[in-house]
C-alpha cells in the first residue's frame, strides 16, 4: 500500500505515492546512465586504454597528460601504443616502455604532429594517423584488418578477422631500436632520432652509416662495420639475406637460412638471464649500444664504438677529438667537451647555411683554407684512398676537385684520404707525419644569424637615435627651465638662502622679499 505524501500547492493539498517517485528515480537513473555512456563513446578511447582497437576506433589528444597518452596497451601493461608529448604542443605516435617511458618505436614520418584535438588517429582497417596541417601524418596502408593488437615483444600488428592473419606489423619497419627476437633484414634500416645515422646490413656485415652530404645526395658514409666470423656457420652467395637478431641469451646473431648463427656478437650479459626484455638502438651520436630492464632502470650491456673520438662527429663540424684530452677546433681555437655534447659552441666553419655539394657551382661559393698536423681521419679504414708521392700533391689533387672538402695524408705510407662531403670532426694524434688539408666554407651565413644580427644592429641604432633625441630634448629643457628660474630670481628678486625642508627650523628673516612696482 503506498503511503500519501502532502504537499501544498496553491492552497491545496496533494498526494504523491512512493511507487510514483521511485518510478520517477529510476526514469532519472536511467537517463543519466545512457548519457554518460553517450558521452564516453563520445570521448577518445585513450582515456581508458584497450588491449585491442576495432574498425570505428577514434583517438584524439587529451590536453591533461604532459608526456604520455596510453592508448593500447599489451597484455602484461608494461608497453603502450600512445600519443607522446614533444615540445609541449607537438606529439609522436609511439610504442613507449611504460616503467620508463622510453620509446621503442616510432612511425618513420618526417616532423611532429599537433597536440591539438583536430589531431586522430583513428582505425578503418588501416591505422591512420591524421594532423591538421599535414592531412594524412602517417598510414600503414592497408584496408583488409580487421583488430589491431600490441604484443608483449612490442609488435604493434593489424590483424585480419576471418584468418586472424598478420596483414601488417610494426617489426616490419622498425626505427631506432631492435628488440629481442625480432627479425632485421636487409631491407630495413635502424634510424637515429635526429636522422644522421642509420644501421643497415650488407652481404655479411653489419654497417653504421652517416648521412653528411648536403641534401643528401650521394652515398652516406660507412664508419663502422662488424663482419660476421662464420665460425658456426657460412655465409653463402645466392643463399638469400642474412637477418640479424638479438637472442635472449644477450647476444647480437647474424643468420642466413639456419638456427644456427653465423656471427655472434655478445654483450656483456652474454648467457645470464636478465630480469626484463634487451634492446638495441642507434643513438643520436651515432653510437649503436644495447641494453637491458633491471627492474628499475635499464642497464647498459653492449657498446658498438667504445672510444669516444672514434665517433663519426663528438665534437662536431671542423672539430677536432683528441683522446684523453675532449674537443677543440681545427683552427686551434678552444672547445670543452662539455660545450660540444650541449652544442653550446661552433667551430667557424660551421656556422652557415647548408653547405653546396660542389664548391665550384655558385659564384658566392667561397671557402679559406686550413692546414694542421698531427690529424687524421677517426674511421679511415673505410675511407677510399690514393697513393701520392708527396703531401703537396694530394693537396693539389684536392684543390681541384670541386667536391673534395679536404684530404689527408700519411708521410710513412703515402696514403692520401679524399673527403667528399663537408668536414666533420677529425681525430688528434701525435704523429706529426700525418697532414690535413681543409676547405672551410664562408658561403652565406644562416638566415636565423643574419636577421639576429641584422636585428641586434637595428635595435642598437635606434638606442643610440633614442638617447640622442633624448639628451636634446633634455638640454632644451633644463635651458629653458634655467632661463626662467633666472628670469624668476630676478624679477621677484626671491633669495633662498636654506633649502625648502628646513625652512620650518629657519627665521622667516632668511626670506627677502622685495615689491617691485
Amino acid at each position: 500500500m503506498a503511503l500519501p505524501i502532502c504537499g501544498i500547492r496553491r492552497g491545496q493539498m496533494y498526494v504523491v505515492s512512493i511507487k510514483t517517485i521511485t518510478m520517477f528515480y529510476y526514469v532519472i537513473c536511467i537517463f543519466m546512465f545512457f548519457s554518460i555512456m553517450g558521452s564516453l563513446s563520445a570521448e577518445s578511447t585513450a582515456s581508458f586504454p584497450a588491449q585491442k582497437l576495432i574498425i570505428g576506433f577514434t583517438a584524439t589528444p587529451n590536453p591533461k597528460p604532459t608526456t604520455f597518452q596510453p592508448i593500447l596497451f599489451d597484455s602484461s601493461r608494461n608497453f603502450s601504443l600512445g600519443f607522446l608529448r614533444v615540445n609541449q604542443d607537438q606529439l609522436a605516435l609511439a610504442i613507449v616502455h611504460v616503467p620508463s617511458g622510453e620509446s621503442f618505436w616510432q612511425p618513420n614520418s618526417v616532423g611532429l604532429a599537433q597536440w591539438g584535438k583536430h589531431t586522430q588517429l583513428f582505425f578503418n582497417g588501416s591505422l591512420v594517423f591524421t594532423d591538421p596541417k599535414s592531412g594524412v601524418f602517417w598510414s600503414s596502408n592497408n584496408s583488409d584488418g580487421d583488430h589491431v593488437v600490441l604484443t608483449s615483444a612490442t609488435n604493434l600488428q593489424i590483424l585480419n578477422g576471418n584468418s586472424n592473419s598478420i596483414v601488417w606489423q610494426s617489426f616490419d619497419f622498425p626505427s631506432d631500436t631492435l628488440v629481442e627476437n625480432q627479425n632485421f633484414t636487409s631491407a630495413m634500416s635502424l634510424i637515429s632520432s635526429n636522422g644522421l645515422y642509420t644501421m643497415r646490413l650488407g652481404f655479411d656485415f653489419i654497417g653504421l652509416y652517416a648521412k653528411f652530404k648536403p641534401d643528401g645526395s650521394g652515398s652516406d658514409q660507412i664508419y663502422f662495420k662488424h663482419g660476421a666470423l662464420q665460425a658456426k656457420a657460412q655465409i653463402v652467395p645466392g643463399h638469400g639475406p642474412i637477418v640479424v637478431r638479438i637472442s635472449s641469451d644477450g647476444f647480437m646473431g647474424m643468420y642466413q637460412n639456419s638456427s644456427v648463427p653465423a656471427d655472434v656478437n655478445s654483450f656483456n650479459s652474454y648467457q645470464r638471464t636478465v630480469p626484463g626484455p634487451r634492446r638495441v638502438r642507434i643513438e643520436s651520436d651515432g653510437n649503436l649500444k644495447g641494453y637491458y630492464w633491471s627492474g628499475s632502470s635499464w642497464n647498459l650491456d653492449y657498446v658498438a664504438i667504445p672510444e669516444p673520438c672514434e665517433l663519426p662527429s663528438p665534437c662536431g663540424p671542423y672539430g677536432l677529438c683528441t683522446p684523453g684530452a675532449g674537443c677543440s677546433c681545427l683552427d686551434n681555437q678552444t672547445q670543452t667537451q662539455a660545450q660540444a655534447q650541449t652544442k653550446s659552441h661552433k667551430c667557424p666553419g660551421s656556422r652557415y647555411e647548408s653547405e653546396p655539394g660542389d664548391l665550384c657551382s655558385k659564384v658566392n661559393n667561397k671557402y679559406r683554407e686550413l692546414r694542421r698536423t698531427g690529424v687524421e681521419l677517426p674511421y679511415k679504414e673505410l675511407m677510399m684512398y690514393t697513393k701520392t708521392e708527396s703531401y703537396e700533391s694530394c693537396q693539389k689533387s684536392c684543390v681541384e676537385n670541386c667536391s673534395c672538402w679536404g684530404a689527408l695524408y700519411n708521410n710513412a705510407s703515402g696514403f692520401c684520404y679524399y673527403v667528399d662531403y663537408p668536414i666533420q670532426s677529425i681525430l688528434g694524434v701525435g704523429d706529426e707525419a700525418k697532414l690535413g688539408y681543409f676547405k672551410v666554407w664562408e658561403g652565406v651565413e644562416k638566415k636565423r644569424e643574419r636577421w639576429v644580427g641584422i636585428g641586434v644592429g637595428l635595435l642598437c641604432g635606434s638606442i643610440f637615435i633614442l638617447l640622442g633625441v633624448l639628451s636634446l630634448a633634455c638640454f632644451k629643457l633644463c635651458k629653458r627651465n634655467s632661463r626662467k628660474n633666472d628670469g624668476f630670481l630676478e624679477h621677484e628678486d626671491i633669495a633662498c638662502s636654506t633649502p625648502y625642508k628646513d625652512l620650518g627650523s629657519s627665521s622667516f628673516g632668511s626670506i627677502e622679499l622685495s615689491n617691485n612696482k
